[in-house]
């Protein structure tokens, strides 16, 4: 086991080189960068007007809305940006930063990107591991009830709220949420805007508790509404294949109670399936699902900011925030195997090839 770790561990720095490299040649050669929106600016043209049809690739300080401008002026403006060094130079200097994890500093924010990060990271961490632990506290025991109650009532009836719910989007939800407790109707129970309210550091130590809690209710409810909908049906299928196997048969023969078969046998064979899927299960929320979350309820997240980040080309946020949106999910990804092992040691990943 430690060997495939270590495996897995090593690998990560490939994976990460691979996937700077990839975006690190599509961003450059993507039209209206920082350089063109600043020449843009200063020309008095709206920045949201660049693009291909209208401003060229930056070269050599020649782009069709640099005319007019003293090429000094354009210069320093490369200069202040990092662009007046060949591609080359640029992707090296960004390598060798990341390896030390300095991801220099936002064009348009005036800030470190690493601080930017740990700013907003809070916010996103908060609703992401809210989201996924709510989601398996209530997906797993309903999935088991709807296993050993398959084609009862309560087995129809909540597989219908569980089809509405999957076939709901979260955005739209979200937005139920806030247009009938949030104040669209006469409702007003919930805020709609922050993670904490504005006179936090004034309450005792469990008002901000019950203040954060407050605010996390409405999107974190928006969150779980769709990976709940997936996830018990899952545990509901796979408990359902495990209680056909062989060895629940063998014990039931033994005189085994149905409790101890259900949580003594076929909860640890059918739960693998369930674990293995929580990192991608909490890298959805994390990565995917909290960027209209974010925007909807005003929260200033990872997903909001690294969005932001793109549509202004401010480059060393995107790559930043690249970096460890990648670095996260490897690892997520191996503690998922590292809980394999947990549920059931019989598996050995010391056998397999990394």
């Amino acid at each position: 086991m430690l060997g495939y770790l270590m495996r897995r561990l090593l690998l990560i720095i490939p994976t990460l080189l691979c996937i700077l490299l990839v975006n690190f040649f599509i961003v450059q050669a993507a039209p209206g960068g920082p350089v063109e929106q600043a020449i843009a600016k200063l020309q008095g043209v709206a920045g949201g007007t660049i693009g291909a049809g209208h401003t060229e690739t930056m070269n050599a300080g020649q782009s069709r809305a640099s005319r007019g401008l003293d090429p000094k002026l354009i210069k320093e403006i490369e200069h202040q940006y990092g662009f007046d060094k060949p591609l080359h130079e640029r992707l090296w200097l960004m390598l060798k930063n990341y390896a030390q994890l300095d991801f220099g500093n936002s064009f348009f924010r005036g800030a470190k990107v690493t601080d930017l990060i740990l700013q907003k990271m809070p916010v996103s961490i908060s609703l992401g591991l809210w989201a996924t632990l709510i989601t398996y506290l209530v997906s797993i025991p309903l999935g088991i009830r709807k296993a050993v109650k398959h084609g009862s009532h309560f087995d129809i009836w909540s597989s219908t709220a569980i089809i509405i719910g999957y076939a709901m989007p979260a955005f739209l939800f979200a937005m139920l949420l806030v247009v009938v407790f949030a104040g669209g109707t006469s409702l007003s129970w919930f805020p709609v805007r922050g993670l904490v309210s504005e006179n936090f550091d004034q309450l005792s130590t469990l008002g901000k508790i019950a203040d954060y809690l407050w605010h996390l209710v409405l999107p974190v409810t928006s969150l779980v509404i769709g990976g709940f909908a997936t996830l018990t049906i899952l545990t509901k299928n796979s408990f359902l294949n495990e209680v056909t196997r062989q060895y629940v048969v063998t014990a039931r023969a033994k005189g085994l109670s149905e409790r101890r078969v259900l949580y003594g046998h076929v909860f640890r064979n059918a739960m693998l399936l369930i674990v293995a899927g929580i990192p991608q299960a909490f890298i959805s929320v994390f990565f995917a699902g909290s960027l209209m979350i974010e925007v909807i309820f005003s929260l200033d997240g990872l997903g909001r900011m690294s969005y932001e980040a793109a549509v202004s080309r401010d480059y060393p946020v995107v790559f930043g925030s690249l970096f460890i949106f990648t670095l996260f999910g490897l690892l997520i990804k191996l503690v998922g195997d590292i809980c394999y092992t947990l549920v059931d040691p019989r598996i050995d990943f010391s056998a397999r090839n990394a």
